[in-house]
């Protein structure tokens, strides 16, 4: 059994946040705190002791047909299918060596798969169904047996996409819309209309996925609750099973970095009164919040089969395979991925160098993160208290052989001084307060040697 963590000093003490929006906390630890490795082991080592009966894959396609202001994800656009069909032999080979290397240690099993990016239907019928066999038959991954997820968009989504993808199985697509409304969309710098976001929900809806999710922001320039309740109104006439509500960042080298006023106080209050309408709005017509940014409706598959059918947004447990250039890959002790940045340059020779990666430099970790057990608690925290059901205490107990109070008696002793967690029953859960602040907490728990990292990385 493990022993708890030894108390920290004062100078580890975690900085009392000023702003609910420090971080969005999707996976800890963060990819700008990945390193180059000196050892880049083999994959078969890696993945060595690890479970393999319930493996999840992600692919990532790092294409879209433009870039949103307030993108900083790791895509490129206008990709040329020279590009887009080498990009997907490159995939294959690495899938190849990647199914050797699962395989030198049992049988890899997949229960979950989810295409994201970037935009997957950036890319041709053809190539679609390319990337469905590489994870069939390279993989093994069962896409018609197991839940899997695509991203979309508006321009994307077009019938004969759609319609492949209904027909290889996928059970939830998820559309980012961001704004029904055509001058805030223009202000977030995503040129789309209304009547084009419309078509293509309406072909969503009539291919019948089990879930549909609509993507909304709020934080825009000019947005108000009146023109937010218009995107709200418009998404839930579709009666999507998700609903994903995002506060707007603005991140460096995007391209509403050098146009929108970020410094602070003003744009805080615009982004919590936003999100509390938009919370109250939904929870009203039937929606559950499970997360700060997720609120599914109740007796949909998305609420009523969450284990089975969702990617959960904190899906940073160890079991993750993933797959292209900027896919991130988790097992128990090593954390790993390719290159990664945000500025257009950067990115396309970084996808560049991947196509031309020898089949061989596939069979190492290259960028990675070594876990540790202090890591590991707080991944699980993290993983735990941001969303609705809260973090077991027993349950972490019987991991690691103490309490999430012990481990992290400063940051537990804060949240409940401001109110923000709560113990319900054996429960660590946060409360409606703290889960509209759940983007200050999370980086509450991030260690200092992920501080470390994120801070000596170099935006690019």
């Amino acid at each position: 059994m493990a022993t708890s963590l030894p108390l920290r000093t004062a100078s580890s003490l975690p900085e009392e946040p000023t702003t609910p929006y420090k971080q969005y906390v999707y996976a800890y630890p963060h990819q700008k705190a990945y390193r180059l490795g000196t050892d880049r082991p083999p994959l078969s080592d890696v993945w060595a002791g690890e479970r393999l009966d319930a493996l999840s894959l992600y692919v990532h396609v790092p294409f879209c047909e433009m870039r949103c202001g307030f993108c900083n994800l790791f895509t490129r656009t206008g990709a040329p299918e020279e590009v887009t069909g080498a990009f997907l032999d490159t995939l294959a080979r690495q899938a190849r060596v990647t199914r050797e290397a699962l395989e030198a240690n049992g049988t890899p099993r997949f229960t979950l798969a989810a295409f994201g990016g970037g935009t997957p239907t950036y890319l041709t019928v053809d190539e679609l169904v390319r990337l469905c066999d590489i994870c069939e038959q390279v993989m093994g991954a069962d896409l018609e047996a197991v839940p899997w997820s695509v991203e979309t968009s508006p321009a994307t989504a077009t019938a004969d996409r759609i319609a492949l993808l209904a027909e290889r199985g996928a059970t939830r697509l998820s559309i980012g819309v961001q704004s029904f409304v055509d001058e805030e969309a223009r202000a977030a710098v995503r040129p789309q209309k209304r009547s084009e976001v419309e078509a293509a929900l309406g072909r969503l809806k009539e291919a019948a996925f089990p879930i549909l999710n609509i993507d909304l922001i709020y934080g825009i320039d000019g947005q108000t609750e009146r023109s937010f309740q218009v995107s709200l109104d418009a998404a839930l006439s579709w009666e999507p099973e998700e609903i994903y509500l995002y506060p707007l960042y603005v991140r460096p080298l995007t391209g509403l970095m050098a146009r929108h006023d970020t410094s602070g106080e003003l744009w805080d209050a615009q982004r919590l009164r936003l999100y509390r309408f938009g919370r109250d709005h939904l929870l009203s017509a039937g929606y559950r919040q499970t997360s700060m940014r997720v609120f599914s409706r109740i007796g949909s598959a998305a609420v009523d089969g969450a284990d089975d059918h969702s990617i959960s947004e904190y899906n940073q447990q160890a079991g993750m395979v993933g797959l292209g250039v900027g896919a991130r890959s988790f097992t128990t002790d090593l954390h790993y991925t390719t290159d990664y940045a945000v500025a257009v340059p950067e990115v396309r020779r970084i996808i560049d160098e991947y196509i031309a990666t020898p089949t061989e430099e596939f069979r190492r970790a290259q960028w990675s993160f070594r876990m540790d057990d202090d890591e590991r608690r707080r991944m699980f925290v993290l993983g735990m208290l941001l969303e609705s059901g809260g973090l077991p205490v027993e349950r972490y107990h019987e991991r690691f052989g103490s309490l999430p109070q012990e481990d992290f008696p400063a940051e537990f002793a804060l949240v409940t001084e401001r109110g923000w967690v709560e113990r319900d029953e054996a429960v660590l859960r946060l409360t409606p307060e703290g889960m509209a602040w759940a983007d200050a907490i999370g980086p509450l728990f991030f260690s200092p040697r992920v501080n470390e990292a994120m801070a000596t990385y170099q935006d690019r």
